[in-house]
């Protein structure tokens, strides 16, 4: 079953994560995945940018540091890109098939990082949505954490920090305001998650948010 949200179709067994550096998103991922695989569900765990063969090349290029400087412009369409591939060779056949889809980010991080991040046109990136990917989770959690408290967190677990790691912190700030205007937008699909919380509080709630989606038979 699929609705629609502005001619884009939704699906119930499509869950994304999202938030800013430090928030704890693939440990939230394993405890639903794992969640779902004591009910013997079938699940694919996935990320962006990635998902794909093509699509973890992409993500190579958009992440690496020392390449050329990439234009805002090339770094919305090269997530697209991939995002495109990872949803007509990932997402798609396994919804298809029946299993449940979980993805480390999806395209919520696009209107936040190239959208309020790089200031670039949110219509232009709606318009991208619709006529590239076509299809929104049914469900996204966002982990919302202070920048600066994501910051320490990443100290030191990451030694040679990607391209965007490496942005300052007025950047990850307008990040974390364009998921908060996410989830403001569509307060039925975005439940937002305190990630300031201890990792497995932070993952309880989320299990508990998804428990409450499967037995209401989704958010209305």
């Amino acid at each position: 079953m699929t609705d629609a949200v502005d001619d884009i179709a939704t699906h119930p067994r499509f869950v994304s994560l999202e938030g800013g550096e430090g928030a704890g998103k693939t440990t939230v991922l394993n405890a639903l995945r794992d969640a779902l695989l004591r009910e013997g569900r079938d699940v694919v765990s996935t990320r962006e940018p990635g998902g794909t063969p093509l699509a973890e090349r992409i993500r190579e290029l958009l992440l690496n540091p020392d390449g050329e400087r990439i234009a805002a412009e090339t770094e919305l369409l090269l997530m697209f890109a991939s995002r495109a591939q990872h949803v007509r060779e990932t997402v798609l056949p396994a919804l298809a098939r029946g299993a449940w889809v979980i993805s480390d980010r999806f395209t919520d991080s696009s209107y936040a990082y190239q959208g309020g991040g790089r200031g670039l046109d949110l219509a232009f990136i709606a318009e991208l949505e619709r006529r590239v990917v076509g299809i929104r989770p049914g469900l996204t959690l966002l982990l919302d954490l202070g920048v600066s408290q994501g910051r320490e967190r990443t100290l030191g677990r990451d030694l040679y920090p990607d391209r965007i790691e490496r942005e300052r912190d007025d950047f990850f700030e307008r990040v974390r305001a364009g998921f908060l205007a996410r989830a403001r937008a569509e307060p039925a699909r975005v439940r937002v998650i305190d990630a300031s919380q201890p990792a497995s509080v932070v993952a309880g709630d989320a299990v508990a948010i998804l428990r409450m989606f499967i037995d209401r038979g989704g958010f209305a």
